[in-house]
Order: C-alpha cells, then structure tokens, then sequence
C-alpha cells in the first residue's frame, strides 16, 4: 500500500480509511482526492479484504472544501474548472464502484463534497448530532458533481429541498431523507457499526460483491459518462460566473455576499 498524506489506511479484513487532516475538519484539498482515488482502487486488489469503512480523524468527518483549495481554484478558467471537477466527480465514482462492500461514519460535520463521498458509499452511519449541509448555494454555485450520487441516495424531492435551501441539518433529519442509513447517539455509535461489520462479514464474500454489482446493474444500466460530463461543465460554469465569483469571495473574505440583505 502507497504512503499517504491526507488519509491512513489500516489495512486487514476490515480496512479502515480515515480522512487524516483533522486540522482543517478533514477538509478536502487536491492532495486527499488524488489519495482516495488512488486507495479505493488500490485496497480491492487485496483479495484478503472484505470491507472498507471509511472515517474522519478529529472532531469531524468532513467540513467540505479546503479553504486554501477553494482560493485556488476561484481563480480557474473554464477549461481548469472542468479539469479540476472531473477529478472530484472520478473520486466519487471510484467509492461508488468499488467492487468491495463500503461503509462511512460520520461525526461532526459534512459539509459540500463531504456529502459525495458519504453517498458514494454503500451504507452510512452517523452520530445523530452531526451537521449536514449542502451549502454550495450559499457560495452561488451548485453541488453537481455530488449530485448524482446524492440523488440517488435521497431522490429528486429530498434533493430540491435539501440542496435549493443549503440550509443546515442534523443526523435524525439525514436519516429522514436517507442519506443515512441510521443517525443514532454518541455511545451508540461505535456498537451499530459493528453490528453491520459483523453481517457483512458472516456473509460469503463472493455473494456480496455480486449482491451489490446486482444491485447496481438493476437501478440503472446507463453509463455515467453522460452525466459526468455535464455535471463538470456546469460547476465549471458556476465557478466562473459573476455569482459564483461574488459567493466564493464573500466566503473566503469573511463577508455577507452581495445578495444577502
């Protein structure tokens, strides 16, 4: 297994990857999506491997995108933001077709992409206290590359309601909309995660690699392709419009944006 800088990865049956950049809630930069990529295509070549369990280190799973990142790319032309998009839309596809059965816990925070990388995952269990936005709205953009992962996960009204607001919401009201699976207590955490480790694991592997690739081929037998494209095209747009420009530099500079009263 490669060396990391933004995650760790505790390899064994059960592998453990942790969002490593408490520092920051685990916020995501260029360096943690390039790494994640690389480790969920890495770990399933381990036929030792049965499922991967993904976390935050620190006080939160994930606060969204990195500050320092976010000034990066507010700067980015057309052709930039679509490159830059299509490595954050390729990241949440290699979660959501990883041939191994995949679990995220979520604690504190999960804000923007942060809610990608959780939908990409097969099931997700969260500390009922955590808070969820998709707060691209607030920033004049929208969550397109996430987008298709969330949507399937929660559908079209969930969606409009929790996306067109960016308002903030708890682990109960997730659950609500199925973004999790089960939003439970602090002390709780930890059992109903293991619960679900020891179901997959008394369980024959081969029978639930091809129970999840059924599944998927049931839902939808498109490519992803299609949608890939749009959705990075149209961030791309986003970032660049005086809007976008307006919310991100509100944002970076501490400040109301312009259309707020």
């Amino acid at each position: 297994m490669s060396n990391y800088e933004a995650i760790t990865i505790e390899q064994g049956i059960v592998t453990m990857v942790s969002l490593n950049r408490p520092e920051v809630h685990n916020a995501i930069n260029d360096v943690m999506i390039a790494e994640l990529t690389r480790a969920f295509r890495e770990i399933p070549k381990d036929k030792s491997v049965r499922l991967i369990v993904l976390r935050g280190n620190g006080k939160s799973f994930c606060a969204g995108a990195d500050l320092n990142y976010m000034k990066s790319i507010a700067g980015f032309g057309f052709e930039e933001n679509v490159k830059d998009a299509k490595k954050l839309a390729a990241l949440f596809q290699t979660v959501y077709d990883c041939p191994l059965p995949t679990l995220a816990v979520i604690h504190g925070a999960a804000y923007g992409g942060a809610n990608g990388l959780l939908a990409a995952c097969d099931m997700v269990v969260a500390e009922e206290n955590t808070n969820f936005a998709f707060s691209e709205v607030k920033l004049g953009i929208a969550p397109a590359t996430i987008s298709p992962f969330v949507i399937r996960r929660i559908g079209e009204f969930g969606a409009k309601e929790l996306m067109m607001t960016g308002k903030r919401f708890k682990g109960k009201e997730a659950e609500k909309w199925h973004l999790v699976n089960l939003a439970v207590a602090e002390f709780k955490l930890d059992e109903e995660v293991n619960y679900l480790i020891k179901q997959i694991l008394g369980s024959g592997p081969e029978a639930v690699k091809t129970t999840k690739k059924l599944i998927e081929k049931v839902v939808d037998e498109k490519t992803p392709d299609d949608t890939i494209e749009y959705t990075t095209k149209l961030i791309a747009e986003l970032r660049a419009s005086a809007e976008g420009q307006e919310g991100m530099a509100a944002f970076l500079e501490k400040r109301k944006p312009k259309w707020v009263e």
